[in-house]
């Protein structure tokens, strides 16, 4: 018996679980490893490279760390699990004018999911993974996500739709770590190569960053359905004709093949009639954003007019906000204009460095003025 007990860890091949894995084994619990198949890399043209999961090789880097150090290791194939729910949504989300964030979809309803039904079959008290966060109990008897210390690192933002029951029984050990740290461990581990490796942030199954190509190879006909849409001004003036709706992101400069001798951005994106809004860099700001589909932390609710950090994107450092509960719906207005509020993109709302919850951002009314 362990005197820790007993943790189902993800690994992935990569530097971050392998040292969750060694980290946890070395601290007493009783370590069982897991790698978790989501997407079949070979079929992708992917097979020569590393993607923002595991490829084969990967797969053979954690097998070998749990053999080298005495603990069992299985691979799990969810393919079909994640493809129906993670990619179907990825492409369904672009259809409807929206970007999605497949990554915080994958933690929440697949891979914790996913872990938690093995965990429970092989009589797991937790599950881990090498993300960089903090989970604690809160005096109010929550569970809550927090910060991990490496700013540069740090991952609460992905994790925010994870529930309370499962949190209760996640660790996250690097939390309290730097990404220098955890190199180091990694050398000391006896991985001088792992210890190098690179970082990687591409969608698994997006390996070469092509979502435009990925979207055309999984819908049928989509290029010549969407192909010589209007290009429009705020005002509602044609400037020109695009390559259909899907293929764009608000806040896009490059790529949109549109001369109007200024620097034009894409501030709207209209699927109903295949219409792209472009603008200066100012009509990209807002002060206002609807979030639903919600999952809390901290509290049970969000306090009417509570003060928040809210972030709208990874790498956002986030902006101070007031937060409103509006028919299920939270409505946030910032301080401060934020620039590129992005339909589909997470919104995470955050009290110092805890998570209070957070949601999906929604469209707002069509602002075209005809």
């Amino acid at each position: 018996m362990s005197k820790h007990g007993k943790v189902l860890v993800a690994m992935s091949g990569g530097i971050d679980s392998t040292v969750t894995a060694l980290m946890l084994h070395e601290q007493g619990y009783e370590v069982v490893g897991i790698t978790m198949k989501t997407w079949d890399y070979a079929s992708a043209g992917s097979s020569k490279k590393e993607t923002g999961c595991c490829n084969l090789d990967s797969f053979n880097d954690a097998r070998a760390a749990a053999v080298h150090h005495g603990f069992p290791h299985f691979v799990l194939d969810i393919r079909d699990e994640f493809g129906d729910f993670v990619i179907n949504n990825f492409v369904d989300e672009y259809i409807a004018g929206r970007t999605p964030n497949p990554c915080v979809l994958c933690n929440t309803h697949i891979k914790w999911r996913a872990l938690m039904k093995r965990a429970d079959a092989m009589d797991c008290d937790f599950i881990a993974t090498g993300h960089y966060g903090q989970i604690r109990r809160h005096d109010n008897g929550r569970m809550v996500i927090s910060k991990g210390i490496d700013e540069t690192k740090d991952q609460s933002y992905v994790l925010w739709g994870i529930q309370q029951d499962v949190l209760a029984r996640t660790i996250l050990p690097l939390g309290k770590y730097r990404k220098t740290e955890i190199r180091q461990m990694a050398f000391d581990f006896g991985y001088p190569e792992l210890a190098k490796k690179a970082e990687s942030y591409e969608i698994c199954f997006v390996p070469d960053n092509d979502y435009r190509g990925f979207l055309k190879r999984k819908v049928e006909g989509l290029e010549e359905r969407v192909n010589g849409g209007n290009f429009v001004l705020a005002d509602g003036t044609i400037v020109g004709k695009h390559k259909g709706y899907p293929f764009y992101t608000i806040g896009q400069r490059k790529g949109l093949d549109i001369a109007l001798g200024r620097p034009v951005f894409v501030t709207e994106i209209i699927p109903e009639t295949n219409t792209i809004v472009l603008g200066n860099e100012d009509e990209l700001q807002k002060n206002e954003m609807f979030v639903s589909g919600l999952n809390m932390g901290k509290y049970e609710t969000i306090p009417e007019g509570m003060e928040a950090i809210t972030k709208i994107r990874y790498k956002d450092p986030g902006a101070l906000s007031v937060l409103h509960n509006e028919d299920g719906k939270v409505k946030v207005n910032f301080f401060e204009h934020v620039k590129g509020i992005a339909p589909g993109q997470s919104a995470v709302f955050y009290e110092g460095d805890d998570v209070i919850g957070g949601g999906i951002i929604q469209r707002g009314p069509i602002s075209l003025h005809q």
